[in-house]
């Protein structure tokens, strides 16, 4: 046994909305099933135009500038000394940071 959907005759109906609006179990007012049933008819022939010279010898695309990585030289520069690095720290053993636990008992 079927289930009976929707089809849009000329696009998106209210219907349609309705349904998808159930199927995605969200909870739509007549005035948000309103808005939507334009803006998602408005999708639907964007698409369409899209459609329409999307050809094959049109290469599909994921961006329309090619991008490329921009990396720079991975050489070392001046580093903290030890001292330095832990100059700052509010604890450490002379070598180490040292930092209280964080988890308690029952973990």
């Amino acid at each position: 046994m079927s289930e009976s959907h929707p089809e849009p005759a000329d696009g998106i109906t209210a219907d349609v909305v309705r349904h998808l609006a159930g199927l995605s179990r969200i909870a739509l007012s007549d005035d948000e099933i309103g808005k939507l049933t334009g803006e998602l008819g408005a999708i639907l022939e964007n698409v369409a135009k899209v459609n329409e010279v999307a050809t094959p010898d049109v290469p599909a695309t994921s961006h329309p500038i090619p991008l490329t990585n921009v990396y720079r030289p991975d050489v070392p520069g001046e580093t903290l000394t030890l001292e330095q690095a832990l100059a700052g720290a509010p604890e450490h053993d002379g070598s180490r940071f040292k930092v209280s636990a964080i988890l308690g008992e029952e973990q």
